[in-house]
């Protein structure tokens, strides 16, 4: 084997210590799989307060006490605390910036009273951005690359070609950013870009600003040495539509040759149904028949009667614009007409969950619905459900359609983004792992759904659908050993 490589992995999640959403599944779940391929990686992220230090054994590794961060005209002191995350194989290293004014609060990007952006954020990930570089410096720890996520992470490539770049420590170093989802883009004012210390002459629309403001995002985009997003169709999307995007797409389409798509993973160990202590019975591709268990199961935590021969849909989203499902809304009475059982589980726009709260009183046999996120429930779900809604407006990756596929559950999802990429359209004889539709309109979401139920009333022909879903490999190990190709790439 070549050379170990030395990966920085940074993000603003990390599974178990903070988590809003994907993100933190993903830079916790991929570190350890690099780790495992003989590379070494650590992870950086803010401390935020609600981070135990006794639960997570954090201990102080760096006082920064004598090299202030400078914010603008201001400075600010912070220290490094350590921790680890480790599967059954390997430990990866987590270092922590902590920091009580910006990150010693009860949310992470939000205050949980009022749901409101901090209104701070400019400074909070400026603060982060120049204190990960700062800390390099005095571990001593060189990386080959610096592995950026997201908004909050995107100046730090910025940094390393302006102010860092006479500096020996950082010469070699390339640096790869990784987009979870362009509609996140951390845009602020102007006067946010003059506490970043960066020269004046990059804020303008072939720099770090877009549409009048700094944005970190695109910052991240423009200075990193390779950008990559979370699967290949989502990769040509933000390039070719303004939609997906989301403004930036010019940008994009300029830099194409150095933006790959690369799928995210699912952690096996987590979403195994042989092995899941959440569902009422285990069961696996040879024992496809204790699945029925849990359908019955989850039917009987909703009060709904278990039918024969009665296809129970399941979704498990946040319920805001981008996820859909609205599409249900518009086709849920006809949907029902077609003798089937719903459970949703998920919470988002008030007004969205109103309608689906009307139309459970509606159909209370056939109709199971809870606000809020359950994660046992959420296996429960995808364990005794028949088929999973995921009809996304966009999809950078998505997780969900790959875990009903190993739990024998069939998708139904538009051709977006991962959902695309990761699901097989039904074509007859057995062939295929789901069920798909193209325009993002209600009419064709139900004649998807027309056709998964006609299937679903083949049970030998579901069988082979069910199985072709659970022999699936959606590992991490295949996304880990891409990313490490690029990163070769990029040293050479």
């Amino acid at each position: 084997m070549s050379k170990p490589l030395n990966i920085l992995f940074l993000s603003s999640e990390v599974e178990p210590f903070a988590k809003t959403g994907g993100l933190a599944d993903v830079s916790s779940a991929l570190p350890q799989a690099i780790k495992e391929l003989g590379h070494e990686i650590r992870i950086m992220m803010p401390r935020y307060r609600f981070i135990s230090e006794r639960k997570f054994k954090l201990h102080d590794i760096i006082r920064l006490k004598e090299i202030p961060i400078p914010i603008g005209k201001n400075s600010e002191i912070g220290n490094v605390k350590s921790s680890f995350i480790s599967n059954l194989k390997e430990k990866v290293q987590v270092y922590f910036l902590d920091n009580a004014n910006y990150f010693g609060r009860d949310g992470i990007y939000q205050s949980p009273v009022g749901k409101k952006d901090y209104k701070d954020n400019d400074e909070r990930y400026i603060f982060f951005c120049r204190g990960v570089l700062e800390t390099l410096k005095r571990l001593g720890w060189q990386p080959d690359i610096i592995h950026c996520n997201d908004w909050q992470t995107g100046i730090v490539p910025a940094y390393i070609k302006t102010l860092y770049a006479s500096d020996d420590f950082f010469k070699s170093i390339k640096t790869v950013f990784t987009v979870h989802n362009m509609a996140y883009q951390g845009a602020f004012t102007s006067e946010s870009f003059e506490k970043s210390g960066l020269p004046k002459s990059m804020f303008h629309p072939e720099g770090v600003e877009a549409y009048g403001k700094f944005n970190f995002l695109k910052t991240g985009l423009h200075y990193a040495d390779a950008i990559t997003t979370v699967s290949e169709r989502y990769a040509e999307e933000i390039c070719n539509s303004d939609e997906y995007g989301a403004g930036l797409n010019g940008l994009l389409a300029k830099r194409k040759k150095d933006l790959k798509g690369i799928l995210n993973g699912i952690d096996y160990e987590i979403w195994n149904p042989l092995t899941d202590e959440y569902t009422y019975r285990k069961f696996d591709v040879k024992s496809m028949d204790a699945k029925l268990d849990n359908k019955k199961a989850l039917l009987k935590r909703f009060n709904i009667p278990y039918k024969e021969g009665v296809a129970l849909i399941g979704g498990i989203s946040r319920l805001v614009e981008q996820k859909g499902f609205d599409l249900v809304l518009e086709i849920l009475d006809e949907m029902m007409k077609l003798n089937v059982q719903f459970i949703l589980l998920g919470s988002g726009e008030k007004t969205v969950e109103k309608k689906f709260e009307t139309m459970q009183k509606k159909y209370p046999h056939q109709m199971g619905v809870l606000f809020g996120f359950d994660n046992e429930l959420a296996h429960l779900i995808e364990a005794g459900s028949d088929l999973f809604l995921m009809p996304s407006r966009y999809e950078p990756c998505g997780l969900n359609q790959m875990y009903s596929m190993r739990y024998g559950t069939i998708p139904v999802v538009r051709a977006t983004g991962g959902l695309d990429d990761t699901v097989e359209d039904y074509a007859g004889g057995g062939k295929g792992t789901g069920f798909k539709f193209e325009k993002y309109d209600a009419k064709e979401l139900l004649k998807a759904i027309q056709r998964a139920i006609k299937v679903y009333q083949q049970p030998e022909e579901w069988k082979k659908l069910m199985r072709n879903g659970m022999l699936k490999d959606f590992s991490w190990e295949h996304s880990a050993k891409k990313y490490v190709n690029l990163y070769k790439e990029l040293l050479r």
